[in-house]
Formats: C-alpha cells, sequence, structure tokens
C-alpha cells in the first residue's frame, strides 16, 4: 500500500516536472561497446560517473544503434527514420561526397527542435555534410544554431587537430599534426589539445549560456574511437593526454589508451551532470547516453582483454548483436525513477519521436520513430512498440537484418535473395546457432519484412561483394 502511493506521488511529481517544455541533450560516444561500461558489466575499464547515471536513471537492456558504423547511424538519429529508408547508409568515400550528407529536403530532430524555440547545438562530430559539394548537410543548415568540432568523419580519427570548425570557419589549434592520405587524417607529433577536453568545455559553456530558455544539445564524442591512421603508422591508435588509473597497468599502450579513453569520456559526462546540478537544470533537462554502433579493434589494442561487446557476438561492421546492441542510459531527476532497467526495445531512431512529444511538437510524417516516452515516465502499459527493426551494410557486400519481436533476429547476405540465418535471441543472446531450419515460418516472415523495409537509394543501391573486395575503415 505505501509503495503503490509512493508511486502515484512521484508520477504526479514527474507529471508536474513535465509541465513545462524540457531541455535534451544527447550524448553520443563514438564506437563504444555494449560491455564497456560497469554498470553493463564491464570488469577492468572505470566509469563511476556513467555507472551513477544509470544507478540514478534509467538503463535499456535492449537498445540499438542506427546502424553498424558512423554516419548512417547519426543520419538515423538526425532524421528519425531507419537504415533502409535514411539519407546517409553508409559510410563514403572522398569522391561521393554527396552520398554521405543530409540535403536540403531532410528533416531533422534539430531542425524540428530549432522552429519549435529551441537553442540548438552540435559539439563534436558531425560526418553529415562538409564544405565543398556537400554544404547542404552542414549543420546549421540541418537546424543547429551552432557548430563546434569536426565535419569529416575521417578528420575526427585524430583526437589532436591542428584545426577545428567554428560553424563554417576554422578555429586554428596549437598541434601540430603530420597528414596521412588524402581524406584529411592524419595523427599529431606535438599533442597539446585533447578535443574531447576542448568539446567539454564547449559543452558546459553553452549549458550556462542558455540555462534560462529551452535548449537542445547534441554531444558527438569522439572517444573511444581510433586514430586508424595514426595506428598504421606508429601501431598504436589510442591516442590520449595520459594513461589516468591504467600508467601502472602491466598492459601494452594501445590497452592503457583505450581504456583511459573511456574512463576521460566518463568523467566529462559527470561534469556535465554536474553542472546541471549546479544551475538548478537537472529536474528539467532529460539527458541520454548511448553509442552510435558496436565496438571496434582498431587502435591495434587486444579487445579480448576488455570483452567490449560484452556476451553479444560481434563488433563494428557486423550485424551480430555485438556490433549494433549499444548500452543506452537516460536520466532525468524527478521525472524518471531512479536504478529502473527496462526491457522496451528502442533505438537510436526512437529519438525523434520521443523528443516531439515531450517538447509538445507534432512529429512530421514519415518516420520509423516510436516514442519511448512512457517508458522513462515508468507506464510501461502505455509503451506502443517496434514491430521490426531494420538495419544494413554496404562495406563487406550488402547485408540485411531485421529484429523480430525481440526474439527473433534475421540476418541476410549477399542482397536481397541471399539466404537468412535466424536467431532466437531470447534463448541464445550470443547469436551462436542459427536455427532457420527449424523455423520456416519464422525466415518467410522475416524475408517478407526484409524485402518491404527498404525504399531504393541513388546514393546506397544493392552491390553483392565480389570474393577478395577490399574495404576501407572509417
Amino acid at each position: 500500500m505505501i509503495r503503490a502511493i509512493s508511486g502515484v506521488l512521484f508520477m504526479l511529481a514527474a507529471a508536474a516536472a513535465m509541465a513545462g517544455r524540457p531541455n535534451f541533450v544527447f550524448i553520443l560516444a563514438d564506437d563504444l561497446g555494449y560491455g564497456e561500461l560497469g554498470c553493463y558489466g564491464q570488469a577492468l575499464i572505470r566509469t563511476p560517473r556513467l555507472d551513477r547515471m544509470a544507478a540514478e536513471g534509467l538503463r535499456f537492456a535492449q537498445f540499438y544503434a542506427g546502424a553498424t558504423v558512423c554516419a548512417p547511424s547519426r543520419s538515423v538519429l538526425m532524421t528519425g527514420q531507419h537504415h533502409g529508408r535514411t539519407r546517409v547508409r553508409g559510410n563514403a568515400n572522398k569522391d561521393q561526397p554527396l552520398s554521405q550528407a543530409l540535403r536540403v529536403e531532410d528533416v531533422t530532430v534539430a531542425k524540428v527542435l530549432q522552429r519549435a524555440g529551441y537553442r540548438t547545438a552540435l559539439v563534436g562530430k558531425w560526418g553529415l555534410g562538409d564544405v565543398g559539394p556537400a554544404e547542404c548537410g552542414l549543420p546549421r543548415r540541418q537546424g543547429f544554431d551552432e557548430f563546434y568540432g569536426y565535419l569529416s568523419q575521417v578528420h575526427a580519427h585524430n583526437h589532436f587537430p591542428d584545426f577545428v570548425w567554428r560553424n563554417e570557419q576554422r578555429e586554428p589549434w596549437p598541434n601540430e599534426v603530420v597528414p596521412v592520405g588524402d581524406a584529411g587524417g592524419g595523427y599529431a607529433t606535438n599533442a597539446v589539445v585533447y578535443a574531447d577536453d576542448r568539446f567539454a568545455e564547449e559543452c558546459l559553456a553553452f549549458v550556462e549560456r542558455n540555462r534560462d530558455r529551452p535548449f537542445f544539445l547534441f554531444w558527438s564524442l569522439v572517444t573511444p574511437h581510433a586514430n586508424n591512421e595514426r595506428a598504421r603508422v606508429l601501431g598504436d591508435g589510442a591516442h590520449v593526454p595520459d594513461y589516468g588509473p591504467y600508467a601502472e597497468m602491466d598492459w601494452p599502450p594501445q590497452d592503457q589508451g583505450h581504456a583511459a579513453m573511456i574512463t576521460r569520456l566518463d568523467a566529462h559526462v559527470g561534469r556535465l551532470l554536474d553542472r546541471l546540478g549546479d544551475l538548478g537544470l537537472s529536474e528539467r533537462t532529460l539527458v541520454f547516453f548511448s553509442s552510435d554502433n558496436g565496438p571496434h579493434n582498431e587502435s591495434r589494442h587486444n579487445p579480448d582483454r576488455f570483452r567490449p561487446s560484452g556476451p553479444l557476438r560481434g563488433m563494428k561492421r557486423s550485424l551480430t548483436e555485438g556490433g549494433i546492441r549499444v548500452p543506452a542510459i537516460a536520466w532525468w531527476p524527478g521525472v524518471i525513477r531512479p536504478g529502473r532497467l527496462t526491457d522496451h526495445v528502442a533505438y537510436l531512431g526512437d529519438w525523434f519521436a520521443t523528443v516531439c512529444e515531450l517538447a509538445g511538437v507534432e512529429p512530421p510524417s514519415g518516420l520509423d520513430s516510436v516514442s519511448f516516452a512512457p517508458t522513462l515516465r515508468g507506464d510501461e502499459a502505455a509503451q506502443r512498440r517496434h514491430e521490426w527493426l531494420y538495419w544494413e551494410f554496404h562495406e563487406r557486400g550488402f547485408s540485411q537484418a531485421a529484429l523480430w519481436e525481440g526474439r527473433w533476429k534475421g540476418i541476410r547476405e549477399g542482397g536481397l535473395d541471399g539466404p537468412i540465418q535466424l536467431y532466437d535471441l531470447s534463448n541464445d543472446l550470443g547469436e551462436t546457432k542459427d536455427v532457420a531450419a527449424a523455423h520456416p515460418e519464422i525466415v518467410a516472415r522475416i524475408a517478407a519484412y526484409l524485402k518491404e523495409a527498404r525504399t531504393e537509394s541513388e546514393d546506397w543501391p544493392i552491390r553483392v561483394r565480389r570474393a577478395g573486395t577490399a574495404t576501407g575503415e572509417r
């Protein structure tokens, strides 16, 4: 009886907190695996602030990235359309700039909130438009009032760049950089300013400047992504200012650096949460933390040491769970009951409908987005659920995947007519046993969904990889 009364009082308090228009902060890590936070089972890497964020908020057990690589996952987040319908569906190269750029006609979550009176900012990595032919995708043409960071995802490999962009102007930094290749990559020989440190300061300043008006901050971290170019030249892509608590560990420097990146990221998130509290904004602000895809091994570190996918199989560039299931934590004191774990199945594209509902804005048509606001409130009975989720991949031939009813997972390789592997996630989370032969009716149902889910794209046609075809890293 007392517990029931307490629950009712909490929901009434939450309703009062949501009566005004809340602020929104979306923090997106880059290549952070499902198992790389303590609250998701990580035993070696220290993440006390994110663990505390989960203890004070809501943790998702089954949350998915928009894609298994960077650019399309961000496109899904921005457009609220799944991987088979969003504008950017893969990591493009310099010869195809428009294939990796949002267009003028695209409707982003930032545009919708900006039109509703929110002050909007992007800090960190963009990857959906650049100067030159892809200017249509520049952040300030896609709904952001302010931008500070990297436009190119290859440029973002370098955590100590010699410049970043402030809006459309280059801001020089004192790092001395050796260029590698012709796509904007490189590494610092005189490493002075670490990007995520500077970006954290920018985020704190933005929150303080806008404390008296509704705001949307998209903080797109560049860690723990590797510096791929530095790894190829020097054998170590985990470039950090120091190894922090791992300096004394008997590990290779790549492992020390990878762990230090994540712990440093964790501290920055904690600083933002603290600042919101200091400004009296905690109960007016929904903070959401997640990752753009599964973990990488491009720093030349040893993934076996950290088990970054936890109990899942696969990593970045895989459509098994390890490549697309990611950590997700929601924090909103006074609205989200502390210490909750939800089994609601959601993905990055759901952010669009969620903030529209919470901000009292009519969402645009054509979304593949289900608001998880009822789950945040603890009203599971009112929560709508996805019928299926969809992904595709454009680097190693063409693959498709659909999630069916939170239990069945189908993966198809080799184009629209390839065989389907079927996994029962309720009994085989690690996807070790293909049960397609035992469930032909489920396979047929997933095959039908796979064919209807995708719309054709001139930029991202279906191509079946020939044997021996190489793919690049992004």
